[in-house]
């Protein structure tokens, strides 16, 4: 088995471990288990994290484009409206597979779990 870079893994959407099976079930659910090498994905807890980060920085860069627009054309607020809002939706919600594989692969890497208090 040759691990696979998390970026690489994400984009692909295949085993960080093995690099051959598939990570994800549907469009952002996450397989059970791999099919080729058996590896548990369920053991991952991504959370929200991936929902945060992407409307973070999509929203700061949404936001950059929308002032960038408002002072180069002075369009109506409904303009901004139909204009940023579906584009922001959209923006997260493709990025959103990438982005929950890529935190899956590097909890993997990293060998990340939940934290716990020493006795």
């Amino acid at each position: 088995m040759t691990e696979v870079a998390p970026a690489q893994a994400a984009l692909r959407g295949v085993c960080p471990r093995c690099g051959k099976g598939k990570m994800f079930a549907g469009w952002i659910a996450f397989a059970k288990t791999c099919a080729d090498c058996g590896f548990d994905f369920t053991r991952f807890n991504v959370g929200d994290g991936p929902v945060v980060f992407l409307t973070l920085g999509i929203g700061a860069l949404v936001t950059l484009l929308a002032v960038s627009v408002e002072l180069a054309f002075e369009p109506g607020i409904l303009i901004h409206a139909l204009l940023w809002v579906p584009l922001t939706a959209a923006l997260v919600i493709l990025c959103l597979r990438f982005a929950k594989g890529l935190l899956l692969a590097l909890e993997y890497k990293n060998a990340a779990s939940e934290g716990r208090l020493k006795e």
